[in-house]
């Protein structure tokens, strides 16, 4: 048998090492920043210009989308989200930053990573990993995790990791006008174009994560692709039916490995990856129906309690993708009541496909913090496309599209946008050479 000083030791060793754990257990978002450009477009205007079904517009459940300029990538995108997180920074919390991770489909290259472009321009330490993930829309939430799991190692204490979510859609044209994408009807009233960017530490005071509440559940589709970098097809149905298995399937995974949590008491909103905000609307629905046998008219009452405040941002932004779920959330925490602290339910979802149910805790004090943020009148001060402005738009955004070689900018295409970026420190792209990309900041 073990003699009493061989048993004391492994006590001691077993007791330091779920201290340290318990020690670990804090952990989430630092801070959030949203960057929802510069230009938008009405949507009823676009779905009445393109001939659409327009008894189908409600349940698309959006107001706007924002629409990118030629002289605004992921990247620009990525840097104005995140440069208000990085000016609150003192210069020894900036030099804590020892990973960037970019979270995007609309990439730039098959190979340079955006996140050195943002460590440029953002002036972080080169003492940084930096890297890019991509799986569709659930990328964002693989980097957050990724960078959860670096913080929950303590390998370095105090360490921080920049985590952005960058997407754009650009439904390019030729010369004739016709379009480049293979079905707008699919993609385009819902697109959109925008950043969240996320600092994530052991000081979680917007997002705290329940630490090892996480479910996953995914399998091969093929819902949504980008065959190509500059378009993007599918199918629509298969699409919806894949959101709806993997809410479920990903919650149930999430229940078996939390005793006790109940899907409509233990949250007090939910926040989704929403495509547009009738799929939200329609996985809830399903939700409710399955795991409480909830009727129309409780179910109804739920929604607009806890799942409309996730849903007021992205109804003036469309899909960005990865960023998609933290517009959401700041949504929420913006629009919510959080005068005690809060549980929120989070549902991720990309194509062909990943998905993860998670959560974590708001308190009153983080809603503070997050609402100097000012993302509503940041969303309320942008340019209002006309559809004839919108055209020209996506015929000049050809002059970017994936892998050009040699282009200056003009940032006089568009004088009555440019009025809205031109004096307020914001980076555009000023001209591509040689496939390097040049930004400044005006």
């Amino acid at each position: 048998m073990p003699s009493a000083t061989v048993l004391l030791l492994a006590a001691s060793i077993q007791l330091y090492y779920w201290a340290r754990s318990k020690a670990m257990q804090s952990v989430g978002i630092e801070a959030l920043s949203v960057y929802g450009g510069a230009a938008q477009l009405d949507v009823r205007k676009l779905v009445q210009a393109r001939q659409l079904d327009i008894s189908r517009f409600d349940n698309l459940m959006m107001k706007e989308k924002a629409v990118s300029l030629p002289y605004e990538d992921p990247v620009s995108y990525a840097v104005n989200a995140a440069k208000p997180i990085i000016d609150r920074l003192s210069n020894a919390d900036k030099q804590r930053i020892e990973m960037v991770i970019t979270c995007s489909e609309s990439g730039i290259d098959f190979g340079k990573s955006m996140s050195t472009y943002i460590q440029e321009y953002l002036g972080l330490s080169r003492n940084c990993r930096m890297f890019e993930l991509k799986q569709a829309c659930y990328s964002g939430t693989a980097g957050l995790q990724m960078a959860i799991n670096l913080i929950l190692s303590q390998t370095f204490p105090g360490v921080k990791a920049l985590v952005i979510a960058t997407d754009i859609s650009r439904f390019l044209v030729a010369e004739g006008g016709e379009a480049l994408s293979e079905d707008w009807s699919f993609a385009e009233p819902s697109s959109g174009a925008g950043a969240v960017a996320l600092l994530v530490s052991d000081t979680p005071y917007i997002f705290q994560i329940d630490v090892g509440c996480n479910g996953y559940y995914g399998y091969e589709v093929m819902d949504t692709c980008r065959p190509n970098p500059d378009s993007e097809a599918g199918d629509a149905d298969l699409s919806l039916l894949s959101y709806l298995d993997c809410c479920e399937n990903a919650y149930r995974h999430y229940q078996n490995r939390v005793e006790g949590v109940d899907y409509q008491a233990s949250f007090d909103y939910l926040s989704f990856h929403t495509p547009f905000g009738g799929m939200v609307k329609g996985a809830h629905r399903n939700m409710m129906r399955r795991l409480k046998k909830a009727k129309p008219a409780e179910i109804e009452a739920d929604f607009q309690r806890r799942v409309m405040p996730g849903l007021v941002y992205c109804q003036q932004v469309g899909n960005i993708m990865g960023a998609t779920l933290f517009l959401s959330l700041a949504s929420t925490i913006d629009n919510g009541d959080f005068s005690t602290p809060r549980r929120i339910g989070m549902f991720s979802y990309g194509s062909g496909c990943c998905s993860e149910f998670y959560s974590g805790v708001v308190i009153p004090e983080g809603k503070q913090i997050q609402a100097q943020q000012g993302i509503s009148s940041q969303l309320a001060d942008r340019y209002s496309l006309s559809m004839e402005e919108y055209e020209q738009l996506l015929y000049h955004s050809s002059a970017v599209a994936f892998g050009t070689r040699n282009v200056t900018l003009d940032y006089q295409l568009f004088p009555g946008v440019w009025k809205q970026i031109a004096g307020k420190g914001r980076l555009v792209l000023k001209a591509i050479k040689e496939f390097h990309r040049e930004y400044e900041w005006v």
